[in-house]
């Protein structure tokens, strides 16, 4: 039959594709054009930006300040740039010397100050008796101030105070725990895990509570001992949270012993108890050299740096080992 050629032509079925269909079951699925994926793109950055200029503006722009201020004189030289002088008195000052070998030996008892607390909060999560006390009973001491606890541990550790009347008591000789350099170091970082480790049990406990206790039960099943279930199940189940820990924990023990320091001990004896930041508080406090202060926040800030990213790397490598 011939085709009039007003008619017009018909297009195969195939070629004009399946019919929609829309019905009440049916889903139509909108598209979205280039400007509606261009703002998800954008919507994290946009939700980060004030907390992000809050931390350029408060935290980066003093910090950067800070370092550009410490290669600046100090008294007669007030503002004037002095290169490297300050840093070279720094590493010239006995005291400032000391305080560095302190951070040596904090640097060396900081895994007891996360180990307290991580066992500590492993012995709660187990349910041990009474475990609902001693979670109020551990985080007290986070709750008061340091000069509190200085004062407080200032009467107990006395020379004529009771811990050394008990300890005669036993037939032990009196310690001068505040007045030895050879124990009063040790006396303050202590007194400052026993006042702080309350914040790392409760950062432990939230990690546990993201445990899977499948694990324990098959560990438990297996026969292993508590040891062996904390190095092969616990550790490597919280390696995030104990990294956190130790970094926190390191920058307190570095920069929040100050309140204890200032009460229990000023420094002393001779120079034994000093740390960076007290030292930084002298220069600026009591000597007004902030320039020679800021060079000695400085060298702080990047032993900070460096030590909490060595023991991330060594805490990564040792859950990789486990």
């Amino acid at each position: 039959m011939p085709v009039d050629e007003a008619t017009p032509a018909v297009r195969p079925a195939a070629a004009a594709g399946p019919p929609r269909r829309v019905g009440s079951g049916a889903r139509v699925t909108p598209r979205r054009g280039r400007g509606g994926r261009r703002a998800e793109r954008l919507a994290p950055y946009v939700l980060l930006a004030p907390a992000l200029l809050i931390l350029l503006l408060l935290r980066f722009w003093p910090l950067l300040l800070g370092v550009n201020f410490s290669f600046t004189g100090d008294g007669d030289r007030d503002g004037l740039a002095v290169g490297l002088d300050n840093y070279r008195e720094l590493f010239g000052d006995p005291l400032f010397l000391g305080a560095l070998r302190n951070v040596g030996l904090l640097v060396l008892l900081l895994p007891v100050a996360v180990a307290i607390p991580g066992l500590l909060a492993t012995f709660i999560y187990l349910r041990v008796p009474g475990h609902r006390l001693y979670r109020s009973v551990y985080f007290f001491p986070a709750v008061l101030s340091p000069v509190i606890v200085g004062a407080i541990f200032n009467l107990l550790l006395a020379f004529d105070g009771p811990l050394n009347a008990l300890l005669g008591g036993v037939g032990l000789g009196p310690v001068d725990w505040l007045g030895d350099p050879d124990v009063a170091m040790f006396v303050v970082v202590g007194v400052h895990v026993w006042a702080t480790f309350g914040m790392a049990l409760v950062v432990f406990l939230a990690g546990f509570a993201t445990l899977d206790a499948s694990l324990l039960d098959a560990a438990r099943v297996d026969g292993a001992s508590l040891p062996q279930t904390i190095r092969h199940v616990i550790v490597p189940s919280l390696s995030r949270t104990i990294q956190f820990v130790v970094v926190t924990t390191m920058i307190g023990m570095l920069t929040s012993m100050f309140g204890l320091l200032y009460v229990m001990t000023s420094g002393g004896p001779e120079g034994s108890t000093y740390l960076p930041e007290y030292y930084i508080w002298i220069q600026q406090g009591q000597l007004n050299r902030p320039a020679l202060a800021s060079a000695a926040s400085t060298v702080l800030f990047l032993i900070m740096l460096v030590v909490g990213l060595l023991q991330i790397s060594l805490l990564r490598r040792a859950v990789r080992e486990a």
